[in-house]
Parts: C-alpha cells; structure tokens; sequence
C-alpha cells in the first residue's frame, strides 16, 4: 500500500476531487499523478498496487473517484469495481485499461462504472472523463465505445419499437447520452438548459425503469438507437 507521503497531501482540500490510483505499476501511477497535479481542483489522495489494498484505501479515504486498472495481482479489477460500486454506490469508478476486448468493457459497464478509458489515452481525455463522472455521466473512449455499440448490436433482438415509449425529444437526448455526451454538451446542442437535460434524463430512466446511466447506455445499444 502506497499511500501519500505528505501529511498536508493527506488532508484533502476543500472543494477539491480526492482520487485514488489503482495499478500494480508503481510508475505508471505516479505518471498519472504528476498529470493529476496539472488539473484544476483535483488530488490524489491515495495510491494501491493490488485489489485488497485498493479496498482497504477506498473504506479509509473514501475518494470521490478511483482510477482502476483490470489487470491487478491478487484481486482483479474487475471484482475490486464490483464491491466498490456495491459497498460504496457514491464512488465514482474509471477504469484505466490496456484491455480493448469488448467482453471486458461490456462486464465493467454492468457492473456500473462511470468511464472506460484506454492508457493510451490523452491527459485531457482523462480530465474530462473524470468530470463527466462527477456529473453523473459515464464515459467512454471513442474507439472502446464503438466496439461495445457492435456487440450490443450483434446480439441484440428486435421485439417490436421499445424506444415507441419515449418522445421525440426523449429519444434525442438518450441517443446523445448514449453517444457519449455530458450533460452540457447535450444541453448546447439542443438548445436547452443544463436543468432541462436532467429532467429528460431522470424521465427516461423512469420510462424505463433503468437506474443510472450505464443502463440507458445498454437500452440505447440493444434497441439500434446507436
């Protein structure tokens, strides 16, 4: 277990995001964090090498989002977001991954993580991941993104029009969330205030009856709406 040194590091600041980095590589993680450090109202408030100490870090420090790789020694990332998102719900999960197989991003968005990113990807991509989490929205990399889109697809079943529920409008906005979209993207988009979104959000998920935003993803794939 690597937590920070620095007693004054340990004390998160007000107003700031406290994030927990998860990968058995000691380097990689403090490339990660040296990156963090350039993002405005972010800390890292903790770094784990394997699941257990990942859990034991995330019960301690109860970070608002944990950076998670899949590939962990001992307890694997895929059970370490799990019991995350079933102990801790307020968490929010972004797993960090070489893994670009769509059976792997499929298992960790049913288990309800917020963002699926390569480590390949960009610092920027990485910051807006981590604020389209907070958000409530869930992110993934375009390339990832596309590849679930066509599984889905491939074993969807077409039982009639289930998206004949929702209004046009409705519709709009869950393809756009399912797209990828934050919340203010989609508010620019069609025009509309940021408040307007979410109650077209919280109506789509009442429709049909899906609880967070994963799920209004699977919908969105299963019925060909993307």
């Amino acid at each position: 277990m690597d937590t920070v040194k620095d007693d004054s590091a340990r004390e998160q600041q007000a107003g700031s995001l406290g994030l927990l980095l998860v990968d058995d590589h000691q380097l990689f993680r403090k490339g990660i964090a040296a990156l963090l450090r350039e993002c405005e109202g972010m800390q890292v408030v903790g770094e784990a090498g394997d699941g257990q100490d990942a859990l034991s870090m995330v019960a301690s420090l109860q970070p608002d989002v944990v950076l998670l790789d899949l590939s962990l020694p001992g307890l694997v990332g895929t059970e370490v977001a799990r019991r995350i998102r079933s102990h801790h719900p307020e968490i929010k999960v972004i797993v960090l991954s070489m893994h670009t197989d769509e059976e792997h991003v499929a298992r960790c968005l049913e288990i309800g993580v917020s963002g699926y990113l390569l480590k390949s990807s960009s610092a920027a991509e990485l910051e807006i991941a981590i604020r389209a989490a907070m958000s409530g929205d869930t992110y993934l990399t375009p390339s990832v993104s596309r590849g679930v889109i066509s599984q889905f697809l491939a074993h969807s079943a077409n039982d009639g029009d289930p998206l004949s529920i929702l209004t046009s409008r409705q519709t709009e906005v869950l393809q756009l969330i399912a797209e990828g979209c934050s919340t203010r993207e989609i508010s620019q988009r069609l025009n509309v205030s940021v408040k307007t979104v979410e109650s077209h959000r919280a109506n789509i998920m009442d429709r049909l009856d899906e609880h967070d935003l994963a799920g209004l993803v699977r919908f969105a794939v299963r019925t060909g709406l993307v």
